[in-house]
């Protein structure tokens, strides 16, 4: 089951943040991004749930908070609930259709 709401927080340049948005499109995961660089609330929010470092990409999925920082698939998976996956040798994920 995919989650309801998805928000991921980003800053420009950040290559974790990149890889993150590519997988959720991949995988058709909607988002709503948030850039902690243009937004100061946003930067508190990911300052307090990062215990004051500023990781990116965090998210806040269905009020669950936690970070992808370093990028890891598996972890995306995981944490959202996104089901049988394959993660290729790029580290993008793809569905297992059985």
């Amino acid at each position: 089951m995919k989650p309801k709401h998805v928000r991921m927080y980003t800053r420009v340049g950040c290559e974790d943040s990149s890889a993150a948005r590519d997988f959720l499109r991949e995988q058709g995961v909607r988002f709503e991004e948030v850039d902690i660089d243009q937004n100061s609330e946003a930067m508190a929010f990911v300052m307090a749930a990062n215990e004051g470092k500023q990781r990116t990409p965090t998210f806040d999925v269905d009020g669950h908070t936690f970070h992808c920082s370093h990028f890891d698939p598996r972890k995306l998976v995981c944490e959202l609930g996104l089901g049988t996956h394959r993660i290729g040798a790029e580290g993008r994920g793809e569905s297992v259709r059985e």
